[in-house]
């Protein structure tokens, strides 16, 4: 059951972009095509499931004063090796995603599932909680990047030559703009706030508050039973309001 639970948390109850709202500038910038955002979630992932398995096979091995460099190194390690693939097999898209592919070392996202989960829990579990958040934010992706380019080019590019066109009479250009990928996104994280407010009054409960304005939501400073900082942390941590 745990290992099934490190799987989907990821997809929707933790989903990276809507509901952790982590990996912004990626979302933002390649989301103009449904190509675009299959090749970076792709890229994504294979850097997840190979820094969390790396992490989590060394963890009890690596200094606790010098993980974070660690960490970094190795996933930068598979950074590479991601964009030397594709750089040999889908150099079109390659050329599209441009920096973006080796921004994903700085990636919040990644760093987050080592910093939080690799580190501390087995190799299975830590490969399973990257495919998941993988293929969550490569879900994301193409959501955002679906409707942008539906309504904004009238057409669907899903991989190289299918490309279809769609029987759209009245195009907003905007959406394929960088304004766009703002106004597709928000509408989106409203969509979600609305919905899960709407299931808590069905349910009787309180409003759950924005997972962003509440420190004890965070994954990586973890709050203590009490609400107190937990031991090492510092004291000026407080949850917003």
């Amino acid at each position: 059951m745990s290992v099934l639970k490190d799987l989907t948390r990821g997809l929707i109850r933790e989903n990276p972009t809507f509901r952790l709202v982590l990996g912004m500038c990626p979302t933002l910038a390649v989301t103009t095509s449904l190509e675009n955002a299959i090749g970076m979630g792709a890229a994504t992932t294979f850097v997840l499931v190979g820094s969390n398995v790396a992490i989590a096979a060394v963890r009890n091995i690596i200094p606790d004063k010098v993980r974070i460099p660690c960490f970094v190194v190795l996933i930068a390690t598979f950074v590479t090796i991601v964009d030397l693939l594709m750089q040999a097999y889908t150099p079109a898209l390659t050329e599209k995603l441009g920096i973006f592919i080796p921004l994903i070392v700085v990636n919040c996202i990644v760093f987050a599932r080592a910093e939080s989960f690799a580190c501390k829990n087995p190799v299975l579990n830590s490969a399973l909680d990257g495919l998941g958040m993988g293929l969550g934010f490569t879900l994301s992706l193409s959501t955002i990047a679906s409707i942008r380019e539906i309504l904004g080019a009238g057409s669907l590019t899903v991989w190289g030559q299918w490309r279809f066109a769609l029987p759209v009479r009245d195009t907003l250009i905007m959406l394929i703009l960088p304004a766009g990928g703002f106004v597709t996104l928000g509408s989106l994280l409203a969509m979600m706030n609305h919905l899960q407010a709407w299931q808590a009054r069905r349910a009787g409960r309180a409003l759950p508050a924005p997972l962003q304005l509440d420190c004890r939501a965070c994954t990586i400073c973890k709050l203590g039973a009490d609400g107190a900082p937990a031991t090492g942390q510092s004291s000026n941590v407080r949850v917003r309001s």
